[in-house]
């Protein structure tokens, strides 16, 4: 009889699992967009070629995530209505820029604060609308990336990065897309386009600070400050993607959560064995001078490249989009230091963690939501 059972219970296991992988690598044929992705890389070229002739790549990461979230936050519409809500995402991106990598080698209690504060408002900003809920979390993402690339720089790569050099490349990101909806808009004649990411909402119209959305907005905040305080306050190597993967994992819903929780550690694992691959095979441990110039420089390409192909697929998959991403990123963060193969294992270990706290933190709030909501009432209080 236990054997039975055994084989029966094995394979409604094995179709969970596949379920699973199922939705996890599930593709959206529409969601596939190559002209957005070409039009991405030949952006970011521009600021590609800019660092290497001033020999300065550690601030190509800010000009490209100004170049891309730039993109991302694009209203559509006229040009001058475009270019003043780029002008303004850009003006509170450079501040954030400036606040991270001012107080990215301070205390890490800073650090903390810093994170709760710019969490909270940006959950608070769904009260505007949902697309500037989602505009409001594009900056809070890139206020993460920034601490933990400061924090990088100062404890880890011991390189010297100037906080207003990083403020000025994530302007001059932002303003070299401004500079290409204009060309854009004269090339059609001037005509209004839609936003250039079809897929966000566009949403502007205003909703109320209920307690519901007032409690996410804070549960979020206190999330992120406690995997901010782990990872900095513990001196974690490369522990800056523990927030970030809680973050992005914390949805409205469990199963959302769950899902791109899941997706999220799929693409950390694909994205990070390619990154170490590609380092180890194309950067050998004693290569010095002209030709690891070269290698340097050609895979610096590949991540741009790579980079392009995740914003082609961003809404064809997500698991495969994290890949992308994870896998372009780490070959421009560790390029200063290649022979670091056991940072990406630790990179893994901490996007897992943060997307275990993330799913985790959604379970313990939607089960206070429920028992708020089947509480029995309080009884009027007797005058005395």
């Amino acid at each position: 009889m236990a054997s039975a059972s055994g084989r029966e219970g094995q394979p409604v296991h094995e179709g969970k699992v596949v379920n699973w992988l199922s939705k996890v690598f599930e593709l959206n044929p529409a969601g596939l967009n190559w002209p957005r992705a070409v039009l991405f890389l030949d952006v970011a070229l521009v600021p590609l070629v800019v660092f290497w002739a001033i020999g300065h790549e550690e601030y190509l990461l800010s000009a490209v995530f100004g170049v891309l979230f730039a993109g991302l936050a694009d209203p559509g519409g006229g040009f001058g209505y475009r270019a003043s809500h780029i002008a303004v995402f850009a003006l509170i991106g450079a501040g954030l820029t400036a606040l991270g990598f001012g107080i990215g080698g301070d205390a890490w209690g800073w650090l903390v604060l810093a994170a709760f504060a710019v969490t909270l408002v940006a959950g608070l900003a769904a009260a505007f609308g949902v697309r500037r809920f989602v505009t409001a979390l594009l900056l809070n993402l890139w206020f993460i990336i920034a601490l933990g690339l400061a924090f990088s720089f100062h404890h880890h790569a011991r390189i010297t990065s100037y906080t207003w050099a990083q403020v000025l490349a994530w302007a001059g990101g932002s303003a070299l897309w401004i500079a290409v909806t204009f060309i854009w808009w004269l090339i059609r004649r001037r005509e209004d386009r839609p936003q250039p990411v079809a897929e966000l909402p566009g949403d502007t119209s205003r909703r109320k600070l209920t307690r519901p959305l007032i409690m996410f907005a804070a549960i979020r905040a206190v999330a992120l400050a406690g995997t901010v305080a782990l990872a900095f306050g513990l001196n974690l190597s490369h522990g800056y993607w523990m927030p970030i993967a809680t973050m992005i994992a914390m949805k409205p819903s469990l199963e959302q959560s769950t899902l791109v929780a899941v997706q999220r550690l799929a693409g950390a694992l694909i994205g990070a064995a390619a990154a170490a691959l590609l380092l180890l095979l194309l950067i050998p441990a004693n290569e010095h001078g002209l030709r690891l110039f070269a290698i340097e420089r050609g895979l610096e390409v590949v991540a741009l490249v790579l980079l392009m192909h995740g914003a082609a697929i961003r809404f064809w998959n997500y698991a495969l989009y994290c890949a992308a991403i994870a896998a372009g990123v780490l070959i421009l963060v560790d390029l200063p230091q290649p022979s670091n193969y056991g940072a990406e294992g630790y990179r893994v270990l901490w996007t897992l963690c943060g997307a275990g706290i993330g799913v985790l933190v959604m379970l313990l709030a939607g089960l206070l939501a429920k028992r708020t909501a089947t509480a029995p009432p309080q009884p009027a209080t007797q005058p005395a």
